[in-house]
């Protein structure tokens, strides 16, 4: 990554402003609970684990604010309710909850909950490498790879899960390019996917969203790789709005579709993508751009923020523990067996 997503600075967690990007490089530092909580809710760190990794941190910003047990409850609490759609966030939090009575049963609880967010924190980026090599394997030299939002570092704590997979495949040597889709409304693909794969010096083209169709047709595309933001045991998956649509192009076209997620992505307690919960946000998200309303008053709308691709649409599922390919259920369900024990 060309900057870091998150860091950790002693007395808070500092993250580039996503919000700002590509114009302004701007980091934050945010020194407590709310601030943690608002920079999730208002998108300034964004992606399924940047905002686990965010959401740990949280916690101990929490300690740091009040060396009260009962305040970090109420923290977590508060975490767990920026977002619904992205398992990461709920697992980061499971997992520092698990450790609130030993960390304030010992000498120092903030140094425990520090130690476990930072864990968090690595654990992300080394799961994001392994799949992102596992990943590389699919990508042959000079192809040209789709993908949609963003799901690079900036989307994690700084290696990324489909775009990590083209990082990955450019380290071995091989020369890949990249289309993005701009990503509406809220342009991710546009603003941030672009920004990222330049400063990193990756070929990058960017496209509007109702484009992919043209360049699939005209036999551009070689592979479609997305992020995740929760996996259901049968393979079904919840991604940025549009992965839907852009699934059903890739069929048609016999583009293969992948999908590339850590299992902090997966919730196996879900059987279906029907199950998973779809955050919506605010009209005003549709309606002004740039500073400006492009939308008359007075109209309805709806904005959720995700869609479900049913596994039947998905040719590859990359994780950590390698290449899954249909009839996931099994497959994935060894993985969770084998991520458990």
């Amino acid at each position: 990554m060309p900057v870091e997503t998150m860091k950790w600075r002693g007395t808070g967690l500092e993250i580039i402003d996503q919000r700002k990007l590509p114009l302004v490089e701007e980091r934050l530092l945010l020194t407590s609970v709310e601030d943690v909580a608002v920079a999730i809710e208002t998108l300034a760190v964004r992606g399924a684990p940047a905002i686990g990794c965010a959401a740990a941190y949280g916690v101990v910003v929490a300690a740091l604010e009040h060396t009260d047990r009962d305040f970090v409850v109420e923290s977590i609490e508060r975490l767990r309710g920026t977002r619904p759609t992205a398992v990461n966030l709920f697992y980061a939090l499971d997992r520092m909850a698990a450790i609130l009575d030993d960390a304030f049963s010992s000498s120092d609880p903030k140094k425990c909950l520090l130690d476990c967010a930072q864990a968090i924190f690595e654990d992300d980026l080394e799961l994001c490498r392994s799949l992102s090599f596992h990943g590389a394997e699919l990508l042959n030299d000079g192809d040209t790879v789709l993908t949609h939002c963003n799901a690079g570092g900036l989307a994690t704590s700084s290696y990324g899960t489909a775009l990590g997979v083209v990082y990955a495949a450019v380290e071995q040597g091989k020369n890949i390019a990249v289309y993005a889709d701009e990503t509406r409304p809220l342009l991710q693909g546009a603003r941030l996917t672009s920004w990222e794969l330049a400063k990193s010096g990756v070929q990058v083209t960017l496209i509007c969203d109702n484009m992919a169709a043209v360049v699939m047709a005209e036999g551009r595309i070689n592979h479609v790789i997305v992020g995740a933001d929760r996996i259901a045991t049968n393979g079904d998956t919840a991604n940025k709005i549009g992965t839907y649509g852009l699934s059903i192009l890739a069929r048609e076209h016999a583009v293969p579709f992948y999908v590339a997620a850590p299992l902090t992505s997966f919730d196996f307690s879900l059987k279906h993508g029907s199950e998973i919960p779809i955050e919506e946000r605010a009209d005003s998200e549709i309606h002004s751009q740039f500073g400006e309303r492009t939308a008359p008053k007075g109209i309805n709308f709806y904005n959720p923020a995700f869609d479900v691709t049913p596994a039947k649409n998905i040719s590859v599922i990359i994780s950590e523990k390698g290449l899954a390919r249909p009839p996931f259920a099994q497959q994935l369900q060894n993985w969770n067996t084998s991520h458990v024990s």
